[in-house]
């Protein structure tokens, strides 16, 4: 898993790599929507049917300085901006769910990364790497696969019985011993 943590500090984590944002951002936003269906009935007029919860949505902005400042840089010896980019539009390509911890709150989820956009330098800040970061809420889903009990259907076949006619056998006596009625000759003496 990977993640976003927050100490008035976002951090990012993939298994054991972690990523700690250089400086936080202004506002976290975050969408909590809820599905409705919003129908028209006629003589009642419009209604709303409830739906379910729908995925969280999470989104940032912020910047990858090239420089350290402790007027905004929550540390120093921080990554250099592009290696931040590269980290991650990685996580992202990689198609697997990270961990968003903003700690001192509720936000601790699994997310993907939605929307990764960024623009290099801003009013002549060299080398800096303004982004915004859009992340919606993760959920394992989980397929039960079940085989479906078959059965044979009964063979069409007939099974083939030998018998070793002896002296003085009749289909009659043949019949009777074989089906236990002397009228199945005919099917004996057809086959």
């Amino acid at each position: 898993t990977r993640f976003l943590d927050r100490v008035e500090t976002l951090n990012v984590v993939r298994g054991t790599e972690r990523v700690r944002l250089p400086v936080n951002p202004d506002t976290l936003n975050i969408n909590s929507p809820f599905g409705f269906n919003n129908v028209t009935i006629a003589n009642l007029g419009e209604v709303s049917i409830f739906g379910d919860r729908e995925l969280k949505e999470y989104s940032f902005a912020s910047f990858f300085p090239a420089n350290y400042n402790p007027t905004f840089c929550e540390y120093r010896g921080f990554k250099a901006p592009y290696t931040y980019v590269a980290i991650f539009e990685r996580w992202r390509d990689s198609k697997l769910p990270l961990r968003f911890i903003v700690t001192g709150t509720k936000v601790n989820t699994l997310v993907t990364i939605q929307d990764f956009s960024y623009e290099v330098e801003r009013a002549g800040n060299i080398g800096d790497i303004y982004f915004s970061i859009t992340m919606k809420q993760f959920k394992w889903i989980s397929v039960r696969y079940e085989a479906s009990k078959t059965t044979r259907p009964p063979s069409t076949k007939s099974k083939q019985r030998i018998y070793t006619t002896k002296q003085n056998d009749i289909l009659l006596h043949i019949a009777k011993r074989i089906y236990g009625n002397e009228k199945m000759w005919v099917k004996i003496y057809e086959a």
